[in-house]
C-alpha cells in the first residue's frame, strides 16, 4: 500500500540537530506523532542520553521536549509502498526535501534511526543536503537485541554531544 507522510516536520528556528526515521509506523500514525508505538524506546533513549526525565506520552509534551532540547524531528521519506511497519518491505521510496527546513534552522547535524533510514537518506537525500547522515541504532521493538548492548547508548550519546558542541560554539 502506498503511504504518504501524514504530517510536517517538527522544528523551530533554534533547532540544532535533526533526527530522521524512515516513515511513521501504523502505531505512530494512529497516535498522530513520531515514535508512537508504546514499545518503541525512542523517547526513553533520548531522555536518558540528554540526562532528562522522559516526556509524558502525549503529543504536546513530546513536542515541547524536542523543541526545548533544540531537536527537530521528521522522516526521510515523503511517500513509499510499505507493509505494516517493516522497513524491509519499503518499495518506490520518495524522499522528503530538506533544504527549506535546514535554511530555517541552525541544524548542522543529521541523525537517522536505523539502517534503512540511514541508507535511504544517504542514497536519496545526502546530495541535496550536502552531508550524509549519522547512523543511530533503531529504537523499534524489532531491534531489542541491539538495544541491550552497551554500544547502543554510546551511539545515541552522539546526539547530546552534537547539542553540547554546538552550544559551546555559540557562547
Amino acid at each position: 500500500m502506498k503511504l504518504i507522510h501524514p504530517w510536517p516536520p517538527l522544528f523551530d528556528k533554534n533547532s540544532k540537530v535533526l533526527i530522521l526515521g524512515t516513515i511513521p509506523s501504523p502505531k505512530s500514525r494512529e497516535m498522530g506523532f513520531f515514535y508512537g508505538h508504546p514499545q518503541n524506546i525512542f523517547w526513553k533513549t533520548l531522555a536518558q542520553v540528554l540526562n532528562q526525565p522522559e516526556p509524558d506520552s502525549n503529543v504536546n509534551a513530546r513536542r515541547a521536549f524536542l523543541l526545548e532540547n533544540r531537536i527537530a524531528l521528521w522522516d526521510v521519506l515523503h511517500a513509499c509502498e510499505i507493509e505494516g511497519a517493516s522497513d524491509a518491505s519499503i518499495r518506490n521510496p520518495e524522499p522528503n526535501r530538506f533544504r527549506t527546513l535546514l535554511e530555517k534552522t541552525q541544524i548542522q547535524t543529521i541523525f537517522t534511526t536505523g539502517k534503512s533510514a540511514t541508507n535511504l537518506f544517504n542514497t536519496l537525500c545526502a546530495e541535496e543536503v550536502g552531508t550524509s547522515a549519522i547512523y543511530l541504532p533503531s529504537t523499534s521493538p524489532a531491534n531489542r537485541a541491539t538495544q541491550k548492548r552497551p554500544e547502543f547508548y554510546e551511539q545515541w550519546k552522539k546526539v547530546a554531544e552534537a547539542l553540547d558542541k554546538k552550544t559551546k560554539e555559540h557562547i
